[in-house]
């Protein structure tokens, strides 16, 4: 009986050391491959989706974790701020970052975001660094954790996203030059241009994409293939590159994913990434948006097959990296940026609701107010985007609170056609409503306005002095969150999510600490 029990007492403690044995062996992904897709949509993605292969879209939402009902906990969102969002697992009211452009106030004129004159660019006249970025990025926080031993790279075609995805610590930064269409760097990453960049520029330049091959569909069917409700058959497209903007349409044509994947692919073989125990991460940027950001009406055809073009980046970017590194060593993370570009329609045309708010003349309608109230005076500093800057020094002056002068201008222009609400900003400071957190999630006090305007649904924004036109909208765009690999197993989440959480997650499968300002849980 004793050595019966023995027996199941022997069996029992090898099974427990077998499974603790094959917990130890499950070990963080080599490297991690963040994917941004710039204008992703979920109705699009699927709609083409007879045009795919079987190894990008496709292989994505069959094996992959796919949450579907994905969306930005802030307003608004563009291209910067969305992946700043994504890199620092948190919103702009913490990071910073609240668009690719904001009005400083001390000079009153427009910063863009990645500006910085204590850097030089290296193979291009841009120059560029994240400190505009006020927390850590998933990238800091693995170099910071492994003492500067991972590897952290950006790819994209745009300035912009390559270094809000970067981050403070990584390794490099780069993106295809307006001008001369090479890859490029800034000399915040390192005072020489890397061998590996001058590499690609050599063995892939992108003049072959603008000069020697015109953009047309990539197969026939994508020309008889029509998605959109239109009378006439789509007609096939045919599009040359030349000029001074050449290199400009093509970062905004199906052909620009081809260029990034070889830069992508080049940089892991290049710098030996995910070749040993240490977790290294690549962040790469895609575009999926309208040709030089005209409306899908004007090159249906185009927005197709740059669908099917990604498709196929994403299979030849999956397939390269699990033959060099193995299928369980390699994590890939989807998303998108959130929004798209707008629709040029003619409201009006059809008798819906429509008109112009114009900012400038609003701004100067408020001074004339308060110049009733208080006397003369220089009361409204500024105006940029829908966010007036008051004057403090004058209300100081004239002995006005800052609250008072916000409260007036909010019943003042909450009166004036095409104004939804009014926002202040010592109400998006202290106010925790629920139905603003969007708002204020989007709103940074060293960035931002006293007052925010929401422009009606329907209505145009107009500045008459720096010619900026914007149709507001309020349309949900859908979009995916995916991870894939790593021993992930498939399957389909409807439950909204919010892609704050896509950095926690991906800290937590590489045993790392989360950004220092994302406070958002893990997605599993």
């Amino acid at each position: 009986m004793k050595s019966r029990q023995r027996t199941l007492t022997f069996i029992a403690t090898l099974v427990s050391m077998l499974n603790i044995e094959a917990q130890v062996m499950q070990q963080a992904p080599r490297l991690v491959v963040n994917i941004t897709i710039d204008q992703l949509r979920t109705d699009y993605m699927e709609a083409f989706s007879p045009l795919y292969t079987l190894d990008g879209f496709k292989k994505l939402a069959e094996k992959g974790l796919v949450f579907t009902n994905a969306s930005y906990p802030f307003s608004p969102i563009d291209c910067t701020s969305a992946i700043a969002s994504i890199s620092t697992g948190t919103t702009p009211y913490y990071n910073s970052v609240v668009g690719s452009q904001w009005l400083d106030r001390e000079t009153l004129r427009p910063v863009y975001c990645v500006d910085d004159k204590k850097t030089q660019g290296l193979l291009t006249a841009d120059n560029g660094s994240p400190r505009n970025i006020s927390t850590s990025t998933l990238g800091d926080e693995l170099k910071a954790t492994t003492k500067g031993k991972a590897k952290v790279y950006s790819i994209a075609p745009f300035r912009n996203a390559a270094i809000m995805a970067a981050g403070h610590a990584a390794d490099g930064a780069v993106w295809i030059d307006d001008k001369t269409g090479y890859w490029c760097t800034t000399d915040y990453y390192g005072n020489d241009v890397p061998d590996w960049v001058k590499s690609v520029n050599s063995l892939y330049p992108n003049y072959r994409f603008t000069s020697e091959n015109p953009w047309e569909p990539e197969n026939k069917y994508v020309g008889k293939f029509n998605y959109f409700l239109r009378e006439e058959a789509p007609k096939p497209f045919k599009h040359k590159f030349s000029g001074e903007t050449q290199y400009i349409e093509f970062k905004t044509s199906g052909l620009v994913n081809e260029s990034v994947t070889k830069a992508a692919l080049h940089c892991v073989s290049s710098n030996n990434m995910g070749v040993d125990g240490i977790t290294d991460l690549l962040n790469i940027t895609y575009y999926a948006g309208h040709f030089n950001h005209d409306s899908s009406s004007d090159n249906q055809i185009e927005l197709q097959d740059t669908y099917v073009r990604l498709d196929r980046q994403l299979a030849s970017l999956i397939s390269s990296l699990e033959l060099r590194l193995g299928e369980k060593n390699v994590l890939f993370i989807v998303t998108s940026t959130g929004y798209s570009d707008e629709e040029d329609v003619d409201y009006a045309k059809y008798r819906i609701p429509t008109g112009t708010f114009y900012i400038n003349r609003t701004a100067s309608l408020l001074n004339m107010y308060f110049g009733a109230l208080w006397g003369q005076g220089k009361y409204v500093e500024a105006c940029f985007g829908t966010q007036i800057f008051l004057n403090h020094k004058t209300l100081e002056s004239k002995r006005v609170s800052l609250t008072d002068a916000c409260q007036r201008a909010q019943e003042f222009l909450a009166m004036v056609s095409g104004v939804r609400n009014v926002h202040t900003s010592l109400q998006l400071l202290s106010n925790s409503n629920p139905d603003f957190v969007k708002i204020r999630n989007g709103f940074n006090p060293e960035r931002c306005g006293d007052i925010l305007v929401e422009v009606s649904p329907g209505w145009r924004l107009y500045n008459e002095d720096n010619l900026q036109s914007q149709l507001s909208r309020a349309s949900y765009t859908p979009f995916p969150i995916i991870f894939f690999g790593a021993n992930i197993k498939p399957e389909r989440v409807t439950t909204p999510v919010t892609v704050d959480r896509i950095a926690p997650t991906v800290a937590k499968s590489i045993r790392i600490r989360a950004p220092n300002a994302c406070s958002a849980e893990p997605l599993f």
